[in-house]
């Protein structure tokens, strides 16, 4: 891709997890838009199911006010996009989608497509790239498995800097979302025909053979980078949400091909995501200027403690241990009980507004209290 993808002020970034991150997601964007914070990022980058939750807000981004300064209503918010995702989240499409498909092991059919069709019913209808705002950027990251470097949808452009890229793409929304979240090896490969529509060279691409543009086999923007990092490192600005899991050891592992194959991905997906934070984190404390970048990152797994050493920060009642349960959420798109969908936004909201106003602005007045009081975290 291109190095200067659009000079970016603020960046966030938004994992992959599933329905788990996702609502992760919707609570730490509930804090941001009621800070006015949200407002002001102009790079949104996305993988899996950050994707779904980043997708949404840019459909939804003028019709919540937020290309323009101006008074905040936190119902319209809840309305037009909290309630919707939140009824996405009472969906369960990933196993249907892999029954309708029971020979995808075989190249016969693809669970991918019925991934699609659903973010479609719920979400995105037949709206395309070309309906995200113009002047802020949503990134969603997929992986190419044939050039290997992460493949990126956006108003913009989408393609790779091997294979090129196409301007302007009229690609359904809820199809890159899909390439986004296409979890392997069940949900994946998404594959894209771009008939149409024409790639141009950039500097490196090396890859730009008709055989690698006439059918683009993608996957979650995850194998590459699990926390769509890439994409955002020119901004001088980075604020990281991280809702995706954790690999766990154990004495036993079973022995046959699927499984083990889970559990090669899962250490894969675990080494990817701790490199990327090491990464970032280094930035973030770099004693070089030229290297140095201004932001925070707060996680499923966070300890809110990590954030108030001192305990002099206001902040909402937060049991770590109920909030480890929660990161053990398995990474689904399986619907979730009402009780569990307002527990991870509670938790997403809590520890967003904790990273903010620990390290971006001390000013900022603390919550009265969790988008849903009732819940306990």
């Amino acid at each position: 891709m291109e190095r200067n993808y659009l000079p970016q002020r603020i960046a966030l970034c938004l994992s992959g997890g599933g329905y788990r991150a996702m609502l992760f997601h919707v609570g730490a964007l509930w804090r941001l838009y009621e800070t006015g914070f949200l407002a002001r990022i102009s790079l949104f980058s996305s993988v899996s199911g950050g994707s779904i939750a980043s997708g949404f807000l840019g459909l939804q981004w003028e019709s919540l006010g937020l290309h323009a300064p101006g008074e905040r209503d936190l119902e319209r918010f809840i309305n037009l996009y909290v309630d919707p995702m939140r009824h996405l989240a009472e969906q369960t499409i990933d196993l249907p989608a892999i029954l309708r498909h029971p020979l995808a092991i075989l190249g016969l059919g693809n669970a991918s497509q019925e991934i699609a069709r659903a973010y479609r019913d719920h979400l995105f209808g037949d709206a395309t790239l070309q309906d995200l705002p113009e002047k802020t950027a949503f990134i969603f990251n997929a992986t190419n498995v044939q050039s290997g470097a992460s493949w990126r949808f956006s108003r913009r452009v989408c393609g790779d800097y091997r294979v090129g890229l196409i301007d302007n793409p009229n690609t359904l929304l809820a199809d890159a979302v899909a390439a986004s979240s296409a979890f392997p090896p069940f949900l994946s490969p998404a594959i894209f025909r771009f008939e149409g529509q024409s790639f141009r060279k950039t500097q490196h691409s090396d890859l730009s053979e008709s055989e690698y543009q006439k059918r683009v086999v993608l996957t979650d923007g995850g194998v590459y980078d699990n926390l769509g990092l890439e994409a955002a490192l020119n901004s001088r600005m980075i604020l990281v949400s991280d809702g995706g899991g954790k690999w766990q050891p154990a004495a036993k592992r079973r022995g046959n091909w699927a499984s083990h194959l889970y559990d090669v991905f899962g250490v894969t997906d675990d080494q990817v995501r701790s490199l990327r934070k090491r990464m970032l984190i280094s930035r973030f404390r770099s004693d070089d200027p030229a290297q140095r970048i201004r932001g925070t990152y707060w996680s499923i797994r966070s300890d809110v403690a990590s954030y108030d050493p001192e305990g002099v920060l206001q902040r909402l009642p937060c049991d770590p241990q109920h909030a480890l349960q929660l990161a053990e959420v398995p990474t689904r798109l399986k619907a979730m009980p009402a009780s569990l969908q307002e527990r991870l936004i509670n938790w997403g909201y809590a520890i967003c507004d904790l990273a903010l106003r620990r390290h971006i602005d001390k000013t900022l007045s603390p919550p009265v209290d969790f988008p849903y009081p009732d819940r306990i975290l």
